[in-house]
């Protein structure tokens, strides 16, 4: 990846390539979990901004889940929500998926595969960020 910056800020992680920026924001859904059976459930939304000079789509997404065990899923698919959202400079795509782990905290990463207009196909790097629960037993070394 060229032109990568990653930051983190409260709740919210970020990442930019080539212009693009990438920022999530994960929320631990309690309501939704049941920790009795081993089912943690996160929300986490997401702001894909253009702030480079040309038109993107966003054609396909790459996640990589791995929880407290080190188990990895990964998930490769088409667009996001069901949409391969089309970024024109300034513009901004913001969607909220979700996710269940087995564990009480994980952690996300991926990749967007960009498509420009001259047919030029890149990846945007998303940001890794932990999923963090109130039932996570803390380690102290």
């Amino acid at each position: 990846m060229q032109n990568q910056i990653y930051s983190e800020t409260g709740g919210q992680y970020a990442a930019t390539t080539r212009a693009i920026a990438v920022t999530v924001e994960p929320e631990f859904l309690p309501a939704e979990s049941d920790p009795d059976e081993a089912r943690y459930i996160w929300a986490y939304h997401v702001s894909i901004a253009n702030n480079g000079v040309e038109t993107v789509r966003l054609r396909r997404r790459h996640w990589c889940i791995t929880d407290a065990n080190g188990t990895r899923h990964e998930v490769n698919g088409q667009g996001v929500v069901g949409e391969q959202p089309l970024l024109e400079p300034g513009n901004v795509f913001e969607y909220t998926s979700g996710t269940p782990l087995r564990t009480s905290s994980g952690i996300m990463s991926g990749t967007y595969t960009m498509e420009a207009t001259t047919g030029e196909v890149f990846d945007v790097e998303i940001p890794a960020f932990s999923l963090d629960s109130p039932y996570q037993r803390e380690l102290v070394n």
